[in-house]
């Protein structure tokens, strides 16, 4: 798939059901393809090294969210480009031609490793820019792009809560095979950890239904680990508040499971992986509930 070089007129995408029936947002924030043109000629790196912190087809995994009942939510720009997994303005001061505003967030682990709200490397530490940023620069796209992103997240989640009395947000993701063989103890064999699902260490989702959720992957026929090693970013531990019934999960998926890593294409286990996913989608719609044991509790 060949990036798209254009401005960014549209940042987001939302497919809506026709009528939304299940309880779930799905949140695919690191998967845009369309890469401004101006960002590209700044960068010091090729456009497939720029592609390498995309979470690739991962929007494409979750494609059937409508057909379940649920909103889609996708980033049309790509990560490497605003990330809105982190904060507004995690910002490196040493990326910058001059000195940053104090509502700048300039350190956090995040930022030490290059990987804030504007990533100063991507993988394997691979510098993005060529020269010194211009803030108003970054924070035109902040407002563009991050700001539309988190304005429509939580229009949905709150509509979501408003009909069914509770949201449960899953926000989608991939990670490099080498990340999943680490998480993952030796007798499970050489491929690693298919999945990790984070819930910020038990404080963004309630018990039940993490366990739904882990519980579905497992019987899936796939190695499921909790929080180790991503226990969720932003996105999960901003939005995921169950005293205010919402619940946020942040879902892994091992590359290797769908794609070639190194050329940036489909397997055919994509197919497969995309129906499990859909099947996933629906369990949780129709399981996972923050109150089990309060069911029948009236009859």
């Amino acid at each position: 798939m060949n990036i798209l070089e254009s401005n960014i007129d549209k940042p987001i995408n939302i497919e809506q059901p026709g009528h939304q029936s299940v309880p779930l947002v799905i949140s695919s924030p690191h998967s845009g393809l369309n890469y401004p043109a101006d960002f590209v000629k700044t960068s010091a790196l090729s456009k497939q090294r720029l592609r390498s912190s995309e979470d690739c087809f991962v929007d494409e995994i979750f494609r059937y969210a409508p057909k379940v009942g649920a909103p889609l939510l996708k980033a049309l720009f790509p990560r490497v480009f605003v990330d809105v997994n982190r904060g507004p303005f995690e910002l490196d001061p040493t990326m910058f031609n001059s000195g940053l505003p104090n509502y700048v967030t300039t350190k956090n682990q995040r930022i030490f490793a290059g990987l804030g709200t504007v990533a100063k490397v991507v993988s394997n530490g691979e510098e993005v820019y060529k020269n010194k940023l211009d803030f108003d620069e970054i924070k035109k796209r902040i407002e563009t792009c991050y700001n539309p992103y988190h304005i429509e997240l939580k229009r949905l989640i709150d509509q979501t809560r408003d009909i069914f009395g509770f949201c449960i947000l899953i926000d989608c993701h991939s990670m490099p095979s080498n990340a999943a063989k680490s998480a993952c103890p030796k007798p499970l064999g050489k491929k690693g950890t298919d999945i990790i699902l984070g819930d910020c260490h038990g404080s963004s989702c309630h018990p039940s239904i993490m366990n739904v959720a882990l519980e579905i992957l497992t019987q899936a026929g796939f190695s499921v680990k909790r929080n180790n090693p991503y226990a969720g970013g932003f996105i999960t531990q901003h939005y995921g508040k169950p005293y205010e019934s919402v619940h946020a999960i942040q879902i892994e998926i091992n590359r290797s499971l769908y794609m070639n890593e190194k050329e940036l294409k489909r397997l055919d286990g994509i197919k497969v992986l995309t129906r499990i996913m859909t099947d996933f989608m629906i369990n949780m719609g129709q399981k996972a509930d923050p109150m089990p044991h309060l069911k029948g509790a009236a009859e």
